[in-house]
């Protein structure tokens, strides 16, 4: 099993949430998150006043996923989150060593 997280734009959130509803994916947690990366931030203009935005909002998605699912998954949040320019995000893959239904105390894939 694998925990996979990706950060992406938030407004891409519809799409990434369509396309692993599509490859199987039952459930995802997300959390609305700031920060940066190469991007580094930009700069605004407010009441003629011009500041430095470091942190930038972002979508934080989290998806238990069965390891045979692992390529489906990470194909769609790439292909549904992409849009070519600087900040798309990243995804970080990790292993999973144990998972619990708390609600039956089923485990593992049987909990995903």
């Amino acid at each position: 099993m694998k925990l996979v997280v990706a950060i992406i734009k938030p407004f891409k959130l519809d799409d990434v949430r369509e396309a692993l509803a599509e490859v199987g994916v039952q459930g995802i947690t997300v959390t609305e998150v700031k920060g940066f990366g190469r991007q580094k931030g930009h700069t605004e203009l407010y009441r003629g006043a011009e500041y430095v935005v470091d942190f930038l909002p972002k979508i934080k998605l989290e998806a238990a996923v069965a390891d045979e699912q692992l390529d489906r998954v990470l194909e769609a949040i790439q292909n549904s989150a992409r849009t070519g320019k600087i900040g798309d995000g990243k995804i970080f893959v990790s292993s999973l060593e144990q998972v619990i239904r708390i609600r039956t105390g089923e485990l593992d894939q049987d909990a995903l």
